[in-house]
């Protein structure tokens, strides 16, 4: 799989957009044809904006930044490098997937690292931005394990483990995971509107953009504050029968463009 920008692609690059954003992809080397599709995104769609927000769980899994050399990784770090070298600001918000990416992969890939919630300025437009987990309170069982995976001290002991140790490790829970979402509904496993609501009004912000739930939409919220506009952003898989993926983009006018299912843009 190339991931490397042509001449001709660069010199078609147009700043078309302000900002565009991506979650969800769930890379892996058992995607091959999803990892290309996001190559073909970078080498086109992201060309044309000023900053690309990649908004969790971009891998599957990461099992610390101590794997960047290994193969598929460094495909995705090389393609990511490429573009930060064309002056195109990149930014990575944590998902539940790859919330061990550290310091050397946003190094090695130029990017820089936020930490949710953020709120940033594009276009004149005040957004929050998110991965979308943490508000999915009514998934008590969940949370427990998020709160768990993301306190400092399990995750050092859990990178002092060597490699191999580490990835039996994920893949034991992500196993668990697949077995307990059978017996979950679906509104479960969804973002709980009171806690979307009380981040509207915590932050004072009117816009909000996540992933992390696979239900793309844009939503409308009455809040204290007014009407409130939330974007949620598809997940990616291109390795399926029925191929999905897609983008939110904000252009220099500060107006919205949710793309989904966009095959023609990604055919790997």
């Amino acid at each position: 799989m190339s991931a490397a920008l042509t001449s001709s692609q660069v010199k078609q690059a147009q700043p078309q957009w302000a900002a565009l954003f991506i979650s969800d992809l769930h890379l892996s080397p058992d995607m091959p044809h999803t990892a290309r599709a996001f190559f073909n995104f970078l080498n086109t769609k992201a060309l044309q904006t000023q900053a690309l927000y990649l908004l969790g769980d971009i891998f599957e899994y990461w099992a610390g930044d101590d794997d960047i050399n290994d193969a598929f990784n460094q495909s995705i770090v090389t393609a990511l490098a490429a573009l930060s070298k064309r002056d195109i600001k990149i930014y990575w918000l944590a998902g539940n997937r790859d919330f061990l990416v550290g310091n050397k992969f946003a190094d090695a890939c130029g990017l820089q690292i936020l930490n949710e919630p953020v709120i940033t300025e594009i276009a004149g437009k005040k957004i929050l931005l998110l991965h979308g987990d943490a508000q999915c309170t009514d998934d008590t069982a969940y949370m427990t394990f998020r709160a768990q995976v993301r306190d400092p001290a399990w995750q050092q002991q859990f990178l002092n483990q060597d490699s191999q140790q580490r990835k039996a490790l994920i893949a034991t829970m992500r196993a668990g995971s697949k077995d307990a979402q059978k017996n979950k509904s679906m509104d479960i496993m969804d973002v709980n509107l009171a806690a979307i609501d009380a981040l509207f009004e915590s932050h004072q912000v009117n816009l909000m953009i996540h992933g992390h739930t696979h239900r793309p939409h844009q939503h409308q919220h009455q809040t204290m504050q007014g009407v409130c506009t939330r974007f949620v952003l598809p997940d990616w898989d291109y390795d399926a029968e029925k191929t999905r993926g897609g983008w939110l983009g904000i252009n220099e006018a500060g107006e919205f463009s949710l793309v989904t299912n966009a095959e023609s843009t990604f055919t790997p």
